[in-house]
């Protein structure tokens, strides 16, 4: 399959209690190498494009199949995937590739992981890049109930925190209608004019029902176009299959966890920071990343046009150019 060659060897860490799977490509001696982290329901695979156009470019580039996803393992415990933990992978990971400090790219909820690490793991990180994930300060109360609020017991993140995993079941029960529903580019849209609330994104008129959305859709009438070819959609469909969606909802179910335990955290970012955001993202809209500055003093902040929720693989061209372009210009 032409896309599993821009793929390098998958290899293993043992790190923080688990074993990884990940992916590393470029010169070892770069000095400061780049983890690209994923999001949901994502793996490793979805940065192809930056791995091969980093590593070309001749920076180092790491990207791991996070704790729960694809080659890596899933622990049983639903606290086993807080932030702790996710982070901590990360740490362990470089420790086990004997890197000092690095830049941390992430997506979605890869996005939220990254942020967390100059928080938590100052000392092991030399820059930060979120792409359609903003840093956001402590919500003012429990971010479950706030979305629940705002959004209504339908809402995807709200029928994740059901502990008999419905959604687990509809998604891992139709694994390949799942990624056809998602994988798409959106239809043209006017731009969304309602302010977010803060840290939670999307506006109420967004349909967030996403278990029901996948349980009657039919892709033969689906006007969106496609964003992976058949073979990059088997690479989702045969690892999915295989490991299920449950490890990565159950970094959802710990977003109550992760709150109270973050009451005490400056969320103040102290490092070099690139904000990448999409147009057309209608989940986390570039207007989630107003006021930023607040938090992440040292911010340059980055607009990709015509791109929906999955950026560097919609627009791999443009997120790849950016990430060099900001990597070379402010770390050498």
């Amino acid at each position: 399959m032409p896309a599993l060659l821009q793929m390098p060897p998958l290899q293993y860490a043992d790190t923080n209690g688990i074993r990884m799977g990940y992916y590393d490509a470029g010169p070892k001696d770069d000095p400061v190498p780049v983890v690209l982290c994923h999001g949901w329901p994502e793996i490793a695979f979805s940065w192809r494009h930056q791995i091969k156009a980093l590593s070309e470019a001749g920076i180092r580039v790491i990207a791991p199949d996070q704790r729960g996803y694809g080659a890596t393992e899933r622990p049983e415990p639903v606290e086993a995937y807080d932030i702790a933990h996710l982070t901590a992978d990360l740490v362990g990971l470089l420790d086990h590739l004997k890197i000092d400090k690095a830049i941390f790219v992430g997506h979605d909820w890869g996005g939220f992981v990254v942020w967390q690490m100059p928080l938590r793991h100052r000392e092991r990180v030399a820059g930060v890049v979120g792409i359609n994930t903003p840093h956001t300060q402590r919500a003012p109360a429990d971010p479950i109930e706030l979305l629940r609020r705002r959004f209504g017991e339908q809402m995807y993140i709200i029928q994740f925190q059901d502990p008999g995993r419905a959604p687990d079941a509809i998604f891992g029960g139709r694994v390949r209608q799942t990624f056809e529903a998602f994988m798409r580019k959106p239809l043209p849209h006017p731009p969304v004019t309602e302010a977010p609330t803060a840290g939670v994104g999307a506006s109420p008129k967004t349909n967030l029902a996403f278990p029901q959305m996948v349980a009657a859709y039919d892709a033969a009438k689906d006007p969106r176009t496609p964003i992976l070819s058949p073979e990059e959609m088997q690479v989702f469909v045969d690892t999915f299959t295989r490991t299920g969606f449950t490890g990565g909802i159950n970094w959802y179910r710990n977003m109550s966890r992760n709150w109270q335990a973050a009451a005490e955290l400056d969320h103040t970012v102290r490092v070099p920071a690139l904000m990448i955001m999409a147009e057309h993202d209608a989940v986390l809209p570039p207007s989630a990343c107003d006021g930023m500055e607040a938090i992440v003093p040292d911010l340059e902040k980055y607009l990709v046009r015509d791109s929906g929720h999955w950026t560097q693989q919609e627009q791999p061209d443009e997120v790849s150019g950016r990430l060099i372009e900001w990597r070379r210009r402010r770390f050498g």
